[in-house]
């Protein structure tokens, strides 16, 4: 094994290419290492040595005749060439900056600071934050109600905004279930997995995939111990979502299964589970199983829940036009660029208006596919129409979208419309980055 060669770090502007970003977000070694090579001046036996790897290794990672997916081996490539771990879907590293610094990672500065309660660390707040005068059977009926308007406006504004109250409700309910018993635990077990849920989706919306899957490991924890077979359900169809998010095909499918496993579920919420079971195929580029999944979910989602069915889960965003514009999506990789075309402005022009965080992400999905479909004016309109709602919401979704645009479109300069797009993507990048 090469002599260890202690890291130094990258670049801020590399760490902010989209380039850079895209290639970390599929793990592709062979393009980071090229990247890190022409723009850092690290060369593959300076790689080898950064990285604790055998110069053939990392020829043959350049070269594409190995791929890397061995986890220590990619947590020792963040290491060794300081690429922050939420760039490649990983913890913090220990060598990152501490809460309140500037963290490396551009969309990470939408992300307010916030760790996971460790008593160990001082970090106790959930066990002593609510005082004992609290009524546990007021803050269940307060948050039950304001829940609504929080869901709304995170659709809307995005879920930076909404995050505080939130993880105030977390707090509050932590502390009271240290004590609590009976019926009342039952009742703060029941709003504290719908909060739970709710902050995996924020979190994960703002790109901290390490946090997001704290908060659905504490909803499922939750709902478990409640008995709340729907929201189990509903948080393995979260954590499939993740998966997808993260390109991991074999893990969404997997979960999407688990979720459909659950019995008496409403139509909609095996609709959900059944459209990651597509979308996993379709990673797996199997458009059969992917178009079936679909069709199925597609039939699931025009039902209507049983009447006298109760479920703590609100799953009415679940319509056919949802499922249409997942389809959409996997268009894109399944190799039909016009058809996701075709179908997503058929679909956008029906979506909800509250729906605005989630309109960013798909007309950005919709440029991806007019970029890969080779009409760069088009999709570079469709980018800054997404561009406009990103600077309002900060989703990470959105800005990851459009980086693969900005890069599909990166030849086509000449374009005009690429051209603003470009320029406007690259300031509010930079303008995330510092």
């Amino acid at each position: 094994m090469s002599k260890y060669e202690p890291p130094q770090e990258l670049p801020a502007r590399l760490l902010a290419d989209t380039e850079m970003i895209e290639a970390c977000r599929q793990r592709d070694f062979s393009k980071i290492f090229q990247l890190v090579k022409h723009h850092a001046g690290i060369y593959p036996s300076l790689i080898a040595r950064r990285c604790d790897m055998t110069p053939s290794r990392v020829g043959e990672v350049l070269s594409g005749h190995r791929v890397v997916k061995d986890m220590t081996v990619i947590e020792r490539v963040a290491d060794g060439l300081r690429i922050p771990g939420r760039l490649l879907g990983l913890a913090r590293r220990a060598w990152e900056p501490c809460d309140g610094q500037q963290p490396l990672l551009p969309v990470s500065a939408v992300v307010p600071t916030w760790t996971p309660p460790d008593a160990s660390s001082g970090n106790a707040w959930a066990t002593s934050s609510t005082d004992n005068t609290t009524d546990p059977e007021f803050l269940i009926a307060l948050i039950e109600s304001q829940l609504p308007q929080h869901y709304q406006g995170a659709n809307f504004f995005g879920a930076r905004q909404t995050l505080p109250p939130l993880l105030h409700y977390a707090q509050s309910i932590t502390g009271l279930l240290e004590t609590a018993n009976g019926a009342t635990r039952q009742g703060l077990l029941r709003i504290g997995g719908l909060v739970a849920e709710f902050l995996g989706w924020l979190f994960q919306d703002l790109g901290d995939f390490r946090t997001a899957a704290y908060w659905s490991d504490r909803s499922m924890e939750w709902a478990q111990e409640a008995a709340d077979d729907h929201m189990q359900s509903y948080v393995l169809f979260r954590k499939s979502n993740q998966a997808t998010s993260r390109v991991s095909a074999e893990r969404a499918v997997g979960l999407a299964r688990a979720a459909q496993r659950i019995p008496g579920l409403t139509p909609r919420i095996t609709a959900l589970a059944v459209q990651q079971d597509a979308q996993g195929y379709a990673l797996m580029r199997n458009p059969k199983a992917a178009l079936a999944k679909f069709d199925e979910a597609y039939v699931l989602a025009s039902e209507t829940d049983p009447a006298g069915l109760v479920t703590t889960v609100d799953a009415s965003y679940c319509t056919p036009t949802y499922i249409e514009i997942q389809r959409a999506n996997c268009w894109i990789d399944l190799g039909d660029p016009m058809r996701a075309v075709r179908l997503f402005e058929k679909e956008l022009a029906t979506l909800p208006q509250v729906y605005r965080n989630d309109r960013g992400v798909y007309l950005a999905r919709l440029a991806r596919a007019y970029a890969k479909a080779d009409e760069p004016e088009r999709g570079a309109e469709a980018a800054t129409k997404a561009l406009a709602i990103v600077t309002q919401t900060g989703s990470a979704r959105t800005l990851a979208e459009l980086a693969a645009v900005a890069k599909a479109v990166a030849h086509r300069r000449e374009v005009p419309e690429v051209a603003v797009f470009t320029e406007h993507f690259e300031a509010i990048r930079d303008r995330f980055a510092s």
